[in-house]
């Protein structure tokens, strides 16, 4: 395992990070979820590859993926060798700090994300999205004050666009309150809408790409049509907003991915990761493990360096799309 510091902070992380989404009770939103007994291996397998950074939200599985954690935390490793992190925004119950980034929200959410993740603080608390509904300096405030209260020692953000997150910056700034030092953004050889704007702001401002989802949604992983595992066959094709996820120009990038994959006798996945990982601005992608294979093939990807040909034929087939989820 590699160790970095995020972005510009102090902050001492694996390069790898452990998605937690995919941990929770099955009945809540989430039908592919692992419940304690499955995630173990995968807990266990994490300590033993070093992978020492966990990322959840209290949205996953309706808390219980943070409450998963948390045991996990107490069983498998010592709080002290993890960088725990969580997140706040999502509707969580229909009370007036039951979702969003209001004052009252976060002082909620995050005693409830302690409650459950069973211990005093958090290592890195993250805003889910932006909350256009709560003044910037409302909410920045507030994260300042969790920060203080010693219940964080890091914030961050996530999926935005860059104008909201320099707003949220500028703000904490000026007040002389606590800055973001991450941006957990979706990016990845088929989503690199980041590189216009967000990631020459987080480089500008010495913060770290913590980036979601670095393999596509699993496209990045297997042939072009093969649909193999029941989050892929359940995997949405468009967001929120009914902006597509996937474009038939991915195929060119998926068969480019194969072709270097097979030449250099490794898997789609490693080659799709190494990529992710070569960006300045990236500290850690994040990685929702559901087998074996899936932690191993991303840390193998710490030693696989692409050349300027495979790159260069890896990016070509790009072509622009609309963000999504946000």
């Amino acid at each position: 395992m590699e160790y970095t510091r995020l972005g510009q902070s102090g902050l001492k992380i694996s390069r790898i990070a452990l998605g937690c989404m995919s941990f929770g009770d099955p009945v809540k939103r989430t039908p592919w979820a692992l419940d304690d007994g499955a995630a173990a291996p995968i807990f266990r397998q994490a300590v033993e590859l070093g992978v020492t950074f966990w990322d959840t939200a209290n949205i996953y599985s309706l808390g219980t993926s943070e409450e998963i954690v948390g045991r996990a935390l107490r069983e498998y490793t010592r709080r002290e060798d993890v960088v725990l992190a969580t997140k706040l925004w999502a509707p969580m119950h229909e009370g007036p700090g039951g979702a969003g980034l209001s004052r009252k929200a976060v002082m909620e959410q995050i005693d409830a994300s302690l409650r459950r993740l069973n211990t005093d603080f958090v290592d890195l608390y993250q805003i889910h999205r932006f909350d256009p509904q709560t003044p910037v300096e409302e909410t920045m405030e507030a994260l300042h004050d969790v920060v203080k209260a010693g219940k964080a020692r890091y914030l961050g953000a996530s999926s935005m666009w860059a104008w909201q997150f320099a707003t949220m910056q500028h703000a904490a700034q000026a007040h002389g309150w606590t800055r973001f030092v991450s941006m957990q953004d979706q990016y990845s050889l088929i989503h690199r809408e980041e590189e216009r704007e967000m990631f020459g702001l987080l480089a500008h401002q010495g913060v770290g790409s913590i980036p979601w989802s670095p393999l596509g949604g699993g496209l990045t992983t297997r042939p072009w049509g093969e649909r193999t595992t029941p989050r892929a066959e359940l995997n949405r094709t468009a967001d929120q907003q009914d902006r597509p996820i996937f474009l038939d120009s991915d195929q060119a990038i998926v068969q480019a991915i194969q072709r270097i994959a097979e030449a250099r006798g490794v898997s789609m996945a490693q080659v799709a990761m190494a990529w992710v990982l070569k960006n300045p601005v990236v500290s850690a992608p994040i990685v929702g493990a559901t087998k074996p294979h899936h932690l191993a093939d991303a840390v193998a990807s710490l030693d696989l360096t692409l050349t300027a040909e495979e790159v260069s034929a890896l990016e070509e087939p790009y072509v622009t799309r609309q963000p999504t989820f946000f």
